[in-house]
């Protein structure tokens, strides 16, 4: 993904609303330790994939708008409403032709794309008759009456499709979690459904000593609180905590210099207060846990702080966070360990769901192994066939021998002996006058020439 390398606020606002991922490095880098190396203008960022399915399509829009000179022109005026409403989208028509001929091809490319995933799947359920039109309305991020041409209704769809999906994408994950987590503790259930009696308390008393374990950890401050902050300050910054300063704080994690806190230099910052309760060696610390302990944090500092919502956060929006009260003396924070992820009515749906969808797969299992079976009886019937009429034919060959008729071929057909030649096992006789020598007293006749008229 090439980096937008004009007007740098201005494209964030469009990345904003498009991609969530902005210039950032990776969260699982702490980037409170990278601060040697300045952003150079210009220079190309691999940025984090947005996990939307339709994510390159939208990344190589966004490349070829911002190389037309006229569109980068309206996108410095814009803001993050105008680029919401659709406002943004009218100004398609003024961009350059070669712009315009690139983006239908973009257009046809997906459009191609997303009709071989519908083909693909409607195989897989061995549909017929797909109307593949029909099908594409369940993809919103473009205008599918349109497959050919690239145009500000499909921006417009574009960028509401891709800032709906990405404003659910925090949702998403959180489900996915929790379905983790009961998944993790129906297969526990199951797992001592199998021991006997003594196993059983065993592993019910190593569980409980695990489950103490994880929470014995030194107190987590509140995500964005001062405390939270100093204290990466000190420890990650290497700085003097009685100096610490909002303002530098801000601008020594801003790590790609575009005047913004995104959401992946934001997660960043709560390193330090995952590893006091996350440790990837002990057995008792589940790292895909710490993970979504990181998604909270970040989702409370963003609400507590960005004021307009657009996912980032200001030098102003930060600053003015510090003179909260909340700011000063926080709530305490509640790590995942300490709350309740799902109920035991919850549990059981998502188990009798399970119950469901294992049903599902045994009936599936089983009309395959039907089929199966009917394919190898099948094959097994023409096996025999065959096998019986290789035996018919050696026969009749057999047959024909002991008759002289001629063998049959390889194909069946008949081996004719030409006139004239001999068969196969004769002598060859010599002819009279030949050069072979007569044996011993036999005396040579004379030719009779055919050719004399005898009265």
């Amino acid at each position: 993904m090439r980096r937008l390398s004009v007007l740098p606020q201005q494209c964030l606002l469009l990345m904003t609303c498009l991609l969530m991922a902005l210039e950032a490095v990776p969260i699982d880098i702490d980037k409170t330790k990278v601060k040697a190396e300045g952003h150079v203008e210009g220079e190309k960022v691999e940025n984090p994939d947005t996990g939307l399915y339709y994510d390159e399509y939208l990344r190589q829009v966004i490349d070829v708008l911002e190389t037309d000179k006229h569109f980068r022109e309206k996108l410095q005026t814009a803001d993050i409403e105008e680029i919401k409403s659709g406002k943004l989208s009218r100004e398609l028509d003024l961009v350059s032709h070669h712009v315009r001929t690139r983006l239908d091809e973009l257009k046809r490319q997906e459009v191609a794309r997303l009709r071989m995933l519908i083909k693909a799947k409607m195989d897989s359920v061995q549909d017929t008759g797909i109307d593949h039109q029909a099908l594409l309305k369940q993809f919103e991020h473009l205008n599918h009456q349109n497959p050919d041409t690239f145009e500000p209704k499909d921006l417009d769809m574009l960028i509401k499709a891709a800032t709906s999906d990405l404003e659910n994408y925090d949702k998403t994950r959180h489900e996915e979690f929790k379905k983790y987590e009961m998944m993790k503790e129906h297969e526990r259930r199951e797992y001592l459904k199998t021991l006997d009696e003594e196993k059983r308390k065993r592993e019910e008393s190593k569980f409980e000593e695990m489950k103490k374990k994880h929470g014995d950890h030194p107190k987590v401050h509140h995500p964005g609180s001062k405390d939270q902050l100093k204290e990466v300050w000190e420890e990650a910054d290497g700085l003097d905590p009685n100096e610490f300063d909002p303002k530098t704080f801000f601008k020594l994690h801003d790590v790609n210099n575009d005047g913004f806190l995104d959401e992946q230099e934001l997660e960043a910052l709560f390193t330090k207060e995952l590893e006091k309760v996350y440790d990837p060696k002990n057995e008792e610390d589940d790292m895909v846990e710490m993970e979504e302990e990181r998604l909270r944090m970040r989702e409370h500092v963003m609400n507590e702080v960005d004021i307009n919502k657009d996912r980032l956060v200001t030098l102003e929006e930060f600053l003015r966070a510090t003179e909260k009260k909340e700011f000063l003396e926080p709530d305490s924070w509640e790590t995942l360990d300490q709350q309740q992820l799902f109920t035991e009515d919850e549990l059981k749906e998502f188990e009798n769901h399970i119950s469901q969808q294992e049903d599902e797969l045994r009936k599936k299992a089983e009309e395959l192994q039907k089929q199966k079976e009917e394919l190898q009886r099948q094959h097994d019937q023409l096996q025999a066939q065959k096998q019986e009429l290789q035996q018919v034919v050696k026969q009749m060959e057999q047959k024909k021998l002991q008759q002289g008729n001629p063998p049959a071929g390889p194909g069946g057909e008949l081996k004719i002996q030409p006139p004239g030649e001999p068969k196969a096992g004769d002598t060859p006789k010599h002819p009279v006058g030949g050069d072979q020598p007569l044996p011993p007293g036999h005396v040579q006749e004379p030719a009779v020439r055919t050719d004399q008229v005898h009265p």
